[in-house]
């Protein structure tokens, strides 16, 4: 099994945890700017499998209105999506004003898993290529903030982490055979991602790479730049005031005999047996 990154030089948890903290409060910050401005962010993840994507979105939506800031992984597509012009789905699941998506993977599909595994034609793919720099600056040309992060990942990192994944069983879950398959096509991945950057490297929306073998330096850096692309400032909240609760008309709560409760397992066991 592959050595974890130097602990030298990996950052450390309280360091970390404090830096997080003080960014995410920056995140919040940023949400209520582009709620009362209007703005329209969307935020696209990808990289190699375990390079640390989803825990990067994690981290940034854990403090976030869900109804302001939404996560979008899509599953693969449908017969009937198959199709619709490639872009489509995506549209679908665009944002309107005062509104924040993060992509779990993108329309790059096409150009990383669909490309290596076959899921497209050469035709296809070409296609993409020709029409994704197209779509992007129509997106930013109507005003909406697209950020684009690659994750990077060592193949000694990932083959370490799949094997953290296969035994943990809360983890394994995240492992698909088309996961495991791109160990040993490491270099077609490689090649496709070189390919995609010299097409979709535009002024207008570049992608920025995100070192990813120690995840809590990725996670810090990636959020520190996304804050630092964009002008946004601090929205001053209205005034609340908790109010006086009124006196008692004299309510009754239900008698609980009367009502189903839930055991109080944290007290101790209860009669009730928890699946194995």
């Amino acid at each position: 099994m592959a050595a974890p990154p130097d602990e030298g030089r990996r950052v450390k948890r309280e360091v970390y945890e404090r830096e997080l903290l003080r960014l995410q409060t920056e995140l919040v910050k940023l949400q209520e700017w582009v709620r009362a401005s209007g703005a329209r962010l969307v935020v696209v993840f990808e990289g190699r499998d375990a390079a640390g994507k989803g825990s990067a979105i994690k981290r940034i939506a854990e403090h976030l209105n869900p109804r302001v800031a939404r996560i979008v992984a899509l599953p693969a597509p449908s017969e009937r999506e198959r199709t619709q012009w490639y872009f489509q789905r995506y549209v679908a699941h665009l944002l309107a004003a005062g509104e924040i998506v993060l992509l779990d993977r993108s329309w790059y599909n096409r150009a990383g898993v669909e490309r290596v595994m076959g899921y497209c034609t050469p035709e296809e793919h070409r296609l993409f290529l020709r029409q994704c720099p197209v779509f992007e600056r129509m997106l930013v040309e109507d005003g909406l903030l697209l950020r684009k992060y690659w994750f990077s990942v060592s193949d000694e990192e990932q083959e370490r982490r799949f094997r953290k994944r296969l035994e943990d069983p809360l983890k394994r879950w995240k492992l698909s055979p088309v996961d495991l398959e791109s160990v040993t096509r490491w270099e077609d991945y490689s090649r496709a991602k070189d390919e995609m950057m010299v097409h979709m490297d535009i002024a207008e929306s570049p992608w920025y790479v995100v070192e990813g073998d120690d995840k809590r330096r990725a996670r810090i850096n990636m959020i520190a730049h996304l804050l630092g692309t964009i002008d946004y400032r601090e929205v001053s909240a209205p005034e609340i005031a908790l109010p006086q609760r009124p006196p008692s008309k004299g309510y009754q709560r239900t008698a609980r005999t009367l009502q189903r409760e839930v055991p109080d397992w944290a007290g101790g066991p209860p009669v009730m047996r928890l699946p194995s």
